[in-house]
């Protein structure tokens, strides 16, 4: 896992590069081949009912692109965010920006936050497959949570042998993801946050999941060539250049709020 550092960006994986990695397993084989799931610059519309108490952070659904967007679907501005569970930089965005985006700008339905996970390597897959696994309704908590201690679980990776690294990542896909967050002690931290091991087990070993992160990572990269690294923004289908931290990010969604 290498860094930009002039960009403030987690270096990416060339999408070819990984797809041919995925594509040694067989559940992950086929992941390019449903070109029905491409992914749209904006956030798409998702019809649901005006939350009671006013907050849109109720409100957090599913997308067609394979994120999960909170707040108001038909708000004026629609962002996403590009990011990786592994990467330092949307990990410091997360602990910087993600609180005030919600609170001024998110709660009050003045914009949608669609987050999609951009996997870099099978320990980034497998984290997001742990945050992802109860489904829209607990998305965001547990991928904060991962951020917040992502020093303790990328450094449990870091003291593992790379030959036992590489024997782990050449298991059957239906056992690898499975034995990756082992050694990360993923499945014991999603239990005390509500995701039983028996539920995550289940999740770790679904191709389906798998295939439709690394086709929304390939999505990425094939809609945005110049894709930078993560995190990056997209406002209402426009990528942002050389945007990665909450007073830069905050200053575009001022402009495009017409403030």
């Amino acid at each position: 896992m290498r860094y930009l550092r002039s960009t403030g960006a987690c270096e990416i994986m060339k999408p070819t590069v990984f797809l041919a990695c995925a594509a040694a397993l067989a559940a992950i084989a086929g992941c390019n081949s449903n070109q029905g799931n491409a992914a749209t610059g904006a956030a798409a519309t998702v019809k649901v009912s005006p939350p009671r108490n006013g907050d849109w952070t109720t409100i957090v659904v599913p997308t067609a692109a394979g994120g999960f967007l909170m707040g108001n679907p038909n708000a004026k501005v629609k962002l996403i965010e590009y990011g990786s569970l592994t990467c330092p930089h949307c990990r410091e965005f997360d602990e910087t920006g993600v609180t005030p985006l919600i609170n001024g700008y998110v709660k009050p339905g003045k914009v949608a936050y669609e987050f999609r996970n951009y996997v870099r390597d099978g320990f980034d897959l497998t984290a997001s497959l742990i945050a992802r696994c109860n489904g829209a309704k607990s998305f965001f908590p547990l991928a904060r949570a991962l951020y917040k201690d992502q020093p303790t679980w990328v450094g449990k990776i870091q003291k593992v042998p790379p030959a036992q690294i590489e024997a782990l990542q050449n298991l059957p896909p239906n056992k690898e993801f499975i034995e990756l967050a082992k050694v990360m002690g993923l499945q014991q931290y999603a239990a005390v946050r509500g995701v039983p091991i028996a539920k995550s087990t289940q999740c770790l070993a679904n191709s389906n999941s798998v295939n439709q992160l690394v086709q929304m990572t390939s999505d990425a990269t094939t809609q945005f060539p110049d894709f930078p690294g993560t995190p990056t923004f997209i406002i209402n289908g426009k990528m942002l250049d050389r945007v990665a931290s909450w007073k830069d990010l905050e200053g575009k969604l001022k402009s495009a709020l017409g403030g």
